[in-house]
């Protein structure tokens, strides 16, 4: 059992991080701080933390420890901000989706106290945020990604995957590059597609009345496009080229598909959604191609 978290971004990952490990018997006690007071007040109200902080160095103070649930572009700066209290012992996380400029922010910020930070994914989420919507459950039986570089303390990975596991969470370990190559094809360029169709749409004359027709499958499709935009933004952003690659290959796999619509081509268009809707059929979260 840890004595003290420290939370950093008391918002829906960071609050249901705090309940997970409350509800796990994994920590005595929450310490959190968020930029906004009255975030801050209302997880108290709600129990996710137990103490207020004043400042995020102050939520750090005494935690064996720290979360770190923060938008990406704001990581370094919280970092920084912490540093001075960060100790060879302390056990520093985040939740980013994105993890190569994570891990360069780690680096700038922390120095030589870097090997304490553990980057991490969560592969998890709702499209609503704010500590209202927290919930000890998100992280069970989900998929957390731990990526490590040559300066992470053993302890403190330990200490890591052993958390996220009692969590009821699958660990997984690669390289923050590796990380970012996969998230850009299976979580970045999705939400950049749910987004542009919502635009595409709503940009047309008819596109609200178009819209009132929708069904369940539009439903599904766009759902991710409900997600906060900021931190979106900044996911986009932090990882463009990889997410801008991935584009590409969507654009040709689209154009394979209009070009033998475009040719009348029933056998090539019925070949293409054929592979796509078998692959689909026989895909399982977490589980590789044979």
């Amino acid at each position: 059992m840890f004595e003290q978290l420290g939370l950093i971004g008391c918002g829906l990952m960071g609050g249901s991080f705090a309940l997970a490990m409350k509800k796990a018997g994994l920590v005595k006690r929450v310490v959190g701080y968020s930029k906004s007071p009255s975030t801050t007040d209302r997880a108290r109200q709600l129990g996710v933390i137990d103490v207020e902080a004043p400042s995020a160095l102050l939520a750090v103070a005494g935690a064996d420890v720290v979360l770190v649930a923060v938008p990406v572009a704001a990581t370094e700066a919280t970092l920084k901000a912490i540093k001075h209290l960060v100790t060879p012992q302390m056990l520093i996380m985040d939740v980013g989706s994105t993890k190569s400029d994570v891990v360069q922010a780690a680096q700038r910020s922390l120095r030589d106290q870097v090997g304490s930070f553990v980057p991490a994914h969560p592969i998890t989420g709702r499209e609503v945020s704010g500590v209202e919507h927290a919930e000890a459950d998100l992280y069970s039986g989900r998929q957390v990604i731990l990526t490590p570089t040559e300066r992470t303390l053993t302890a403190q990975l330990q200490d890591a995957e052993k958390i996220w596991t009692a969590l009821g969470c699958r660990v997984t370990s690669m390289s923050p590059e590796s990380h970012d190559a996969a998230f850009a094809a299976v979580s970045h360029l999705p939400h950049l597609l749910a987004f542009a169709m919502m635009n595409g749409i709503t940009g047309q004359t008819h596109g609200d009345d178009f819209l009132s027709l929708a069904g369940p499958g539009f439903r599904d499709f766009t759902r991710i496009a409900a997600s906060d935009p900021k931190v979106w933004r900044d996911i986009l952003l932090s990882n463009r080229d990889e997410v801008i690659a991935q584009s590409k290959q969507f654009q040709q796999a689209l154009r394979n598909i209009e070009q033998a619509m475009e040719k009348g081509n029933a056998q090539a268009l019925e070949d293409m959604l054929t592979l796509a809707s078998e692959t689909r059929a026989h895909w399982r979260m977490g589980a590789k191609r044979k």
